[in-house]
């Protein structure tokens, strides 16, 4: 299937980001509106002009903080007309609304989609530190019936499970792991946003306390207070606006077993690599075309999975590809997370990368920017059981 995807029709035009901070004290609604508001302006519109409104994770979530606001309360508050909208937790990873968007422009259901990203989980936690948001209230998730009583509530215990059993199998050290939150922090120190800015070593990462072996202090995701948001355009009503549009040339949003933590056929593999498998089979484009890549790193080795699935790097052998952090830096063959991404920027839960990537693009990201006018940007969000991607160009 190399035919362009969406016949080109599906264009980003803006993208806005909000403060982003620890315990910043304001509300979800507030960082909400001001990231989307910088987006509206970004792509040279109008609130009168967005017609589209689309959001994860949608209603019912129970965990506080972990959604700053939803799609309606975004309506309200900025008086949109909306001819399509959409919020769903089911949904390919974080990035799933503006694969959705996406299709919804190139059907002519909306011109201009604004989707966006919330949390406010820093101040969420304030008052009962992270146990406050674990759990939530109401029956808790089956794997959680079962790893639960036996000390394993937090993603970082699911998730170091199968990091142990890729280790074991194919080799990765924990030094070679490190270089994921090293260069996070090298880009990080960039990024006048970024919540940990400080210089640090593979050495302070080998010296952090443990959180669930492997995976120490530096392998898990800064909660943070902040929003992101883009603009999805329909390539003809895009004609006129300041920006060079950027071409979404792929998705990807497969899942070919269930979803999962711990139940996959290959557990050195998880919905990345389904996710991934389907953004090449829609593009003509290959890995070697990327520029930059923006991989989720909720944990560092999310970011390993991510690495393979997308094919950077053969299965088993990302730990050559890593070590000494030199392939992936800003003036490497692949530049990483160039934003800090959520181990040292802050966790904007997936919709960060995508702005991220748009701000490189476009040749906007200061003393972080990738040299050579990078062309070509990979995507890919989320980790464990739900994941989606996107390949977008300025070509």
């Amino acid at each position: 299937m190399n035919e362009r995807l969406f016949s080109g029709r599906a264009v980003l035009t803006g993208a806005g980001k909000s403060q982003v901070g620890r315990r910043l004290g304001r509300t979800g609604l507030d960082l909400t509106v001001e990231a989307c508001l910088r987006a509206i302006a970004d792509a040279g519109l109008t609130p009168d002009d967005v017609d589209g409104v689309a959001s994860y994770p949608g209603p019912g979530v129970p965990d506080r903080g972990f959604s700053g606001a939803s799609v309606h309360e975004l309506r309200n508050a900025l008086g949109l007309r909306s001819r399509w909208y959409v919020s769903s937790m089911e949904t390919a990873g974080q990035i799933g609304p503006a694969i959705e968007a996406c299709m919804a422009v190139s059907l002519g259901l909306a011109d201009h989609v604004l989707v966006f990203r919330s949390v406010w989980e820093s101040t969420a936690q304030a008052a009962g530190g992270r146990a406050s948001v674990l759990f939530g209230e109401g029956r808790v998730p089956a794997h959680l019936e079962y790893m639960g009583p036996f000390g394993a509530p937090s993603a970082v215990n699911w998730l170091a499970m199968p990091g142990q059993r890729y280790m074991h199998e194919h080799g990765l050290t924990r030094e070679q792991l490190g270089w994921i939150a090293v260069n996070a922090r090298r880009n990080a120190g960039l990024n006048p946003d970024a919540v940990y800015r400080d210089p640090m070593t593979i050495q302070d990462y080998l010296e952090a306390r443990m959180i669930s072996d492997p995976f120490c202090l530096y392998d898990c995701d800064v909660p943070c207070d902040g929003a992101t948001a883009v603009i999805v355009s329909r390539r003809d009503a895009a004609a006129g606006l300041p920006r060079h549009p950027l071409t979404v040339e792929s998705v990807g949003t497969g899942m070919f077993e269930r979803a999962t933590w711990d139940q996959r056929a290959d557990l050195t593999t998880m919905t990345a690599h389904d996710a991934a498998a389907t953004l090449w089979e829609r593009t003509s484009l290959r890995p070697a075309d990327v520029d930059v890549a923006q991989l989720y790193d909720g944990f560092s080795f999310l970011t390993v999975q991510w690495l393979e699935a997308m094919g950077f790097c053969e299965h088993g052998q990302v730990g050559k590809f890593i070590e000494g952090g030199g392939r992936i830096a800003l003036d490497g063959e692949l530049p990483l997370n160039t934003s800090g991404g959520q181990l040292s920027g802050g966790r904007l839960h997936g919709m960060g990368f995508l702005h991220e990537a748009c701000v490189q693009l476009w040749g906007e990201a200061g003393e972080r920017q990738v040299r050579g006018n990078p062309e070509v940007a990979a995507v890919g969000v989320g980790g464990g059981p739900v994941a989606g991607a996107m390949l977008v160009s300025n070509r």
